[in-house]
């Protein structure tokens, strides 16, 4: 028999298809000759040939000698069932990315720094670079994989993917990386927000696993949070449930980038707390969250800096809490590092702004998955959509 007919697209395209039908017969037919495998697909013996071979060099299919009907054959059979996913999460200075089985369990992951604010058209480019140099390493072929899943520092439209309003990715307004990425990588995208992303993986396998009523804080370039309610995602009527970062706080305070005045990021997000450190001359001082943390240690300044954080968290999370009475607060994110230095502080403002029926059965604990928790949670959100 001859190959399948070509359809309108490209030879690469043809051929990703013809050794989707090849893994899809090995999957339901377990080992297979080459003959065999010819037989179910249609296809002929030389493209089953080229094709065993391009899935044995990229590990998907192991190829061992056997017999048929008394004659020497080549048994197949595949090594890596396909239903593996991916999970991108963009940061503001960083992309990172994870091949993850059909449950969204990490296989393998790479990180790379990257100043992804400058733009989503070349974050997008340099995320699909990056997929594919981890499909290399881990010797996986993107036949094998149904979909990704994508983390945003940014409220995301539920229907259309589309980044909404303000984010820590300014030039990225308006844009949908899930169309830019699904058309590159040839597979379906999802994009969610990070925080969300955060809340839900923290209740499945991280600290709130077994609560209904969770709020999770993140914590870096800006602040946000995801909230489960009733064991689900509270996304609000267009996505932008959980922007708590422009929560005013202080009509007299410092401008937010949003346009009003004294907003919670504009006392807890990492460009105004790094702004608030003293500069003596040319010394160089923290610049970075994690280099803020460090100094807190020792040094008075950073230390009440992230006091101060920590009141003002306290005051905006005591709005929520008294709104939604969640069991449990997880801050995660970069300052979660800090650890009693902003947790304790946090508590003693939640405990002036709280209702005491609400604050009675409340804890607030540090995040137990760090910064796994949004790349764990993309995997899933892949797994999930696919299922």
């Amino acid at each position: 028999m001859s190959d399948v007919k070509a359809t309108p697209g490209t030879q690469a395209e043809l051929r990703r298809a013809n050794q989707q039908r090849v893994i899809e017969i090995l999957r339901t037919g377990g080992t297979l000759t080459q003959a065999e495998i010819a037989r179910a697909t249609g296809l002929s013996a030389a493209s089953v040939s080229n094709i065993v071979r391009d899935l044995s060099d990229s590990g998907t299919v192991s190829v061992r000698q056997t017999s048929s009907n008394g004659r020497r054959a080549r048994g197949v059979t595949l090594v890596r069932p396909p239903g593996a996913v991916i999970g991108i999460a963009f940061d503001p200075d960083r992309i990172s990315v994870a091949l993850g089985d059909g449950r969204g369990t990490v296989v393998a992951r790479e990180s790379i720094g990257y100043d992804v604010a400058a733009g989503p058209e070349r974050g997008v480019r340099r995320a699909v670079w990056l997929t594919e140099t981890l499909l290399g390493r881990a010797r996986a072929d993107r036949s094998m994989v149904t979909a990704a899943g994508v983390s945003l520092p940014a409220p995301v439209d539920t229907a259309t993917g589309e980044i909404l309003g303000v984010s820590c990715l300014p030039r990225w307004d308006g844009s949908c990386p899930s169309d830019a990425l699904a058309e590159r990588l040839g597979m379906p995208v999802f994009a969610e927000n990070d925080a969300n992303l955060c809340a839900l993986e923290e209740t499945r396998a991280g600290v709130g696993r077994g609560r209904e009523h969770v709020i999770y804080l993140c914590l870096s370039h800006g602040v946000g949070a995801g909230m489960i309610v009733s064991g689900q995602l509270l996304r609000g009527a267009g996505g932008t449930a959980g922007e708590i970062g422009h929560m005013g706080l202080d009509e007299r305070g410092q401008v937010c980038r949003c346009g009003n005045r004294g907003c919670l990021e504009t006392v807890a997000g990492a460009p105004y707390l790094l702004d608030m450190l003293p500069r003596h001359g040319d010394s160089d001082g923290p610049a970075t969250l994690a280099e803020l943390v460090d100094a807190a240690v020792s040094d008075p300044g950073p230390r009440r800096i992230i006091a101060e954080a920590g009141s003002a968290l306290g005051r905006a999370t005591a709005i929520l809490a008294n709104v939604v009475n969640p069991d449990l607060v997880i801050v995660g994110g970069e300052l979660a590092a800090a650890g009693e230095l902003l947790l304790e502080p946090m508590r003693r403002s939640m405990e002036l702004g709280t209702l005491g029926t609400a604050l009675n059965d409340l804890t607030i604990v540090q995040a137990e998955l760090g910064a796994e928790a949004a790349l764990r949670g993309a995997l899933r959100l892949a797994s999930a959509a696919t299922a």
